[in-house]
């Protein structure tokens, strides 16, 4: 199988797939709006992620350098009350992991991090962020949901990433000619007692200039 194809029946033209880590460096080819890891969280994770009371999900927005993730994430675990145990092991690493191809990927040497516990309609609207890119990872509950705008309209038919897959989408400020059009929101979640839990990554070229 070819492990990246720039187009699938499930995702929308100019989002490329990746079926490894190493694929996503379509993300940095031209008409590539995002990019999509099809990673699966294991069973035994999702299960006990699922499972987790909402208010000990860890929440925490922090500007760091790659090599801190680990060390800062295993702190936000604690802050939550998190319960140790080869789930959270495993939650720990793969989010260390996915700040280390991000930024190896875009060159960062700062990211914000950010980990939210979503149960309302947060960003519901389709838009794109001003910043140059974004990784987003739903853990829990329902993915990003993206579809393409013409002229300024709401996309008429929209995709949602899996639970656990990484996206990585382009932002206002990605130096790319003409825009693809590709928007995307957090799925609208209001009433249906569904709680989810978010990474966002983006990369910071100086944090001085974040302050």
């Amino acid at each position: 199988m070819n492990p990246m194809r720039t187009e699938v029946k499930n995702a929308a033209i100019g989002v490329g797939i990746a079926d490894e880590p190493t694929a996503l460096d379509v993300f940095l080819k031209p008409g590539c709006a995002a990019a999509i890891w099809r990673k699966q969280t294991p069973q035994y994770v999702q299960s006990w992620l699922d499972k987790l009371p909402p208010d000990i999900l860890p929440r925490g927005r922090v500007i760091l350098q790659p090599h801190e993730v680990a060390d800062t994430v295993r702190h936000l675990f604690d802050i939550a009350g998190m319960p140790t145990g080869s789930e959270r092991d495993w939650l720990q690493s793969d989010i260390t992991g996915l700040a280390e191809v991000f930024s190896n990927l875009l060159l960062a040497r700062y990211l914000r991090l950010r980990l939210d516990v979503v149960k309302s309609n947060a960003c519901r609207r389709f838009h794109i962020d001003s910043i140059s890119a974004r990784l987003i990872c739903t853990y829990r509950g329902t993915g990003t949901q993206y579809g393409v705008s013409v002229d300024g309209a709401e996309p008429t038919r929209v995709f949602t990433v899996k639970t656990g897959a990484p996206c990585l989408l382009r932002g206002t400020l990605w130096p790319a000619d003409p825009p693809s059009g590709l928007l995307h929101r957090s799925p609208p979640i209001e009433g249906t007692g569904q709680t989810r839990f978010v990474l966002v990554l983006d990369p910071v070229a100086d944090p001085e200039d974040e302050i």
